[in-house]
């Protein structure tokens, strides 16, 4: 069955990867980038592989939730289902010295692109997943994960690139937990993934922090067309994946006190930047 899959971050590496697969496969996917220039030079590759009704560009710079919001939007007036939401789209650490850097609504940059983006975007694309039911929400995240300090969510203080961006990850994890168990019956599943550790994309061969990749996009793009595609009686809901195999996170994810006041946080500070 033709499914409509949008990817985020889908111009470069593992988004782009999966989205190549999945348009040979006859699938309608929507691509998203925040360079329109890029995102045609991929539609125009795609094109070749599909035909071109089965492949849309969406441009939207996710450290703004007000783009968020007109992304949502765009895709509400142009498709009536979708079948998956894929937060792919994120940044990754520089060094450990790198200084802290805020989004366009003045939060922490990595807790904006990587988390907050995805949570509104989910939020605001929820109607149509569940009219599309059986529909699956995933969030890529990573094995990268440190418990989320709620005294200082925005890392004002002792700020570092590779807290901001474990803290980030497991607030996707957080997301994805709190989602299942939000959509428990409505034919909506979500499932967050740790696709490959270091794969060899735009972000991690960009990175002076990080040691030289481990791992190959393909080998990440098994792992994401896996929950995408995958039999739903065997993938379920709530899980977070190691690549192929289901794992477990952080503790801090299974604490529902935690669950509670990352949702809190998330309105907060969407009702403070809309």
């Amino acid at each position: 069955m033709m499914k409509t899959i949008l990817i985020t971050g889908s111009t470069d590496g593992l988004g782009k990867e999966v989205a190549r697969r999945l348009v040979t496969q006859g699938h309608k996917v929507l691509i998203h980038g925040r360079n329109p220039e890029k995102g045609q030079l991929v539609i125009n590759e795609l094109a070749k592989l599909t035909d071109q009704a089965n492949i849309e560009y969406f441009n939207a710079d996710l450290s703004s939730l007000a783009e968020v919001k007109k992304l949502s939007k765009d895709i509400l007036a142009s498709r009536s289902r979708l079948d998956v939401l894929v937060n792919n789209a994120g940044i990754g650490p520089r060094t450990k010295d790198s200084p802290r850097q805020l989004s366009k609504d003045g939060l922490e940059m990595f807790f904006a692109v990587n988390y907050l983006a995805g949570y509104f975007l989910a939020r605001e694309l929820m109607p149509l997943l569940k009219s599309s039911a059986p529909a699956r929400v995933i969030n890529v995240a990573s094995i990268a994960q440190v418990a989320i300090n709620f005294d200082d969510p925005m890392l004002e203080n002792n700020y570092g690139d590779y807290q901001a961006y474990s803290q980030s990850k497991l607030a996707q994890i957080l997301h994805t937990m709190d989602l299942a168990q939000q959509l428990a019956g409505s034919g909506v599943s979500a499932n967050s993934l740790h696709p490959a550790t270091l794969m060899n994309t735009k972000m991690v061969l960009d990175s002076s922090a990080l040691p030289d990749s481990r791992t190959t996009v393909e080998e990440g793009a098994d792992a994401l067309e896996n929950l995408i595609m995958g039999d739903a009686s065997v993938l379920l809901s709530g899980g977070y994946y190691d690549g192929l195999t289901k794992a477990q996170p952080d503790a801090q994810a299974f604490d529902k006190q935690t669950l509670q006041e990352l949702q809190e946080l998330s309105e907060k500070l969407i009702s403070q930047a809309i």
